[in-house]
């Protein structure tokens, strides 16, 4: 699950991005990254216009929804769907197109293809036939192969706005990987925790506040410890990103990797930690970002308690094997993420398993007189999604995890335009 990073409402399974499988507060996540905590998110601030160029480069209740893109609608120039509508577009049209490495989104489009039958009837019976042919391919596809096979098989269509709106918002998540210990430890002092055996009986649970300082809560609590952490900020982090990887101290001495993935929440509302941070002065709104917070936190010690309980909402945890540390979370789709090549989407919008074509830009520091903007355009999955996803042209962009992958997706609040590559 999506959660954004931060800067928004988490998203659910990997950053809640609520996902199937990830389900953070936030991107994404990665989800997440973290699907994540800040007054940032495309549903709190408005989306930042793409200029003109020769190149293009987190209660409140949706909208009643429409069915998703019918495929059946192949032969009209303009379809829709739930949130907008896809209008027929050419491939020269898709910026960067000739310049990506399509064989690092091809593992991607593959895993897609195995939850098929997942996809319901509709979709499937317009996706069999090619992923047929992808797998007949095989896994070892050459660039010229792959570029080949999407241009013949494949239709772009723009992803437009219910009134044709083309630019949209693109957030990052990641997986956080933390140090972890079993046991309490001196240093490792905030909890990581299973579910209750009550939440199902108490709506809404205890707030976040309450669960450190409540006897009825701690005791609710007792033994529900998965493992501890250090930082309060990485605690609350995995929980707005729903999901992350723990370098885990076992009592013997031994390490060992493992995954710990969203089981529920305590029914409390999200509050961004950025927006509390903009009313003390900390910085702007458009200074924020999950490094910006870390840099308070850090000046801050004393406060940081204070800065987590603004937030009531508490994530549990289930704890999961790690088999293979290359492969992603899982996303709402049912299939491991691919950093750099998953993305969380409105489903609404764009099926799971579908294509699609990024044209977006890189995150940098927030500077008065910031460099050029890098493009960042690449082929994509929509492979998760999540709360603070909604819109047509909205995107959580996964970034991974290990180093730079908190950074990335912290800054990431990008323009971003969007098309949809759906079978012929």
């Amino acid at each position: 699950m999506s959660v954004s990073f931060p800067l928004h409402e988490p998203a659910t399974p990997l950053r809640h991005r609520q996902r199937t499988q990830r389900q953070p507060e936030g991107g994404a996540i990665l989800g997440s990254l973290l699907g994540l905590i800040l007054l940032l998110s495309a549903c709190t601030s408005p989306a930042p216009v793409i200029p003109p160029a020769p190149v293009e480069t987190p209660v409140t209740t949706p909208p009643e929804t429409r069915p998703s893109p019918d495929p059946t609608g192949a032969n009209e120039p303009v379809r829709t769907t739930g949130r907008g509508r896809w209008v027929r577009a050419d491939w020269s049209a898709l910026p960067g197109w000739n310049d990506d490495s399509l064989t690092l989104a091809w593992p991607a489009l593959l895993r897609s293809c195995d939850r098929l039958p997942a996809a319901g009837a509709v979709q499937s019976s317009a996706w069999a036939p090619v992923c047929d042919a992808a797998r007949a391919i095989g896994p070892a596809a050459d660039e010229t192969r792959i570029r080949q096979f999407l241009t013949s098989r494949l239709q772009p269509w723009r992803v437009e706005g219910p009134t044709g709106q083309v630019d949209g918002l693109m957030t990052g998540y990641f997986e956080p990987l933390i140090e972890a210990s079993r046991v309490r430890t001196a240093r490792q002092t905030v909890p990581l925790y299973a579910p209750p055996a009550d939440l199902a009986t108490r709506k809404p649970w205890y707030t976040r506040a309450q669960i450190d300082t409540l006897p009825a809560a701690i005791s609710a609590l007792k033994g529900k410890a998965i493992a501890w952490v250090a930082d309060p900020l990485d605690a609350t982090l995995v929980q707005v990103q729903g999901s992350g990887r723990l370098m885990l101290t076992e009592p013997d001495g031994s390490r060992r990797m493992v995954r710990i993935a969203y089981a529920a929440n305590n029914d409390h509302p999200f509050v961004p930690l950025s927006r509390w941070l903009v009313q003390q002065g900390a910085f702007t709104l458009e200074q924020a970002s999950w490094p910006a917070i870390r840099d308070w936190a850090r000046a801050n010690p004393q406060r940081v308690r204070e800065l987590v309980n603004v937030n009531p909402r508490y994530v549990f945890f289930r704890e999961e094997a790690l088999p293979d540390p290359s492969i992603g979370a899982v996303g709402a789709q049912g299939v491991p993420l691919t950093p750099g090549r998953s993305i969380a989407v409105d489903k609404e919008s764009i099926p799971y398993g579908t294509p699609v074509w990024l044209a977006s830009t890189e995150p940098q520091p927030w500077s008065l007189n910031p460099p050029p903007a890098r493009p960042l355009q690449r082929l994509v999955m929509a492979q998760d999604t999540g709360s603070a996803i909604v819109g047509a042209v909205r995107a959580d962009y996964y970034w991974g995890w290990g180093d730079g992958a908190e950074d990335r997706a912290g800054r990431t609040k990008q323009p971003l335009r969007l098309w949809a590559l759906w079978p012929r």
